[in-house]
């Protein structure tokens, strides 16, 4: 039986930060979409920008609908995060049982890329990966060189 707590441990700090992400942007989606949603809040934004000379009317505008196109793509990464968070998830219980460290090997590194490329999460992940895939159970079949040689001795006396 090999021992799997390194990819034990790494999983469980990348679903911790995996959560805390989800969680965050999900956080963040919601107040902007209820901030964009809310005329008032809109119209002192606007006005806002405009007063401080920053961006003219027909800039203003394209900003603001680019912005409320912008609620909708951070849902969009938050479902992808979601379902790499739920890969994670079943990865790690793959590992937890060690019964297929290269299937969770797998689902680590869709989840990694699902995560995030190149965030903290992800990288944890992939090395969390690679150690499910380079990792062998010990030789146990046969005697061991030493023990070879002395019955091979004892046999010939």
């Amino acid at each position: 039986m090999i021992n799997r707590t390194a990819e034990r441990v790494l999983g469980i700090i990348s679903a911790v930060l995996l959560t805390l992400s989800v969680l965050g942007a999900a956080l963040v989606a919601f107040i902007w979409n209820m901030a964009s949603t809310d005329p008032t809040f809109m119209d002192e934004f606007r006005g806002e920008i405009v007063s401080e000379g920053v961006l003219n009317t027909e800039e203003v505008d394209m900003f603001m609908s680019f912005m409320s196109s912008f609620s909708t793509i951070i849902w969009v990464l938050v479902a992808v995060a979601f379902i790499g968070l739920v890969l994670n998830i079943i990865g790690l219980v793959k590992v937890w049982n060690n019964k297929s460290p290269k299937t969770a090997g797998i689902l680590f590194i869709i989840a990694g890329l699902l995560g995030g490329f190149l965030s903290l999460p992800s990288i944890l992940l992939y090395i969390a990966a690679i150690l499910c895939f380079t990792k062998k159970p010990p030789m146990t079949t046969g005697p061991s060189p030493d023990e070879y040689v002395s019955t091979q001795s004892n046999w010939m006396n």
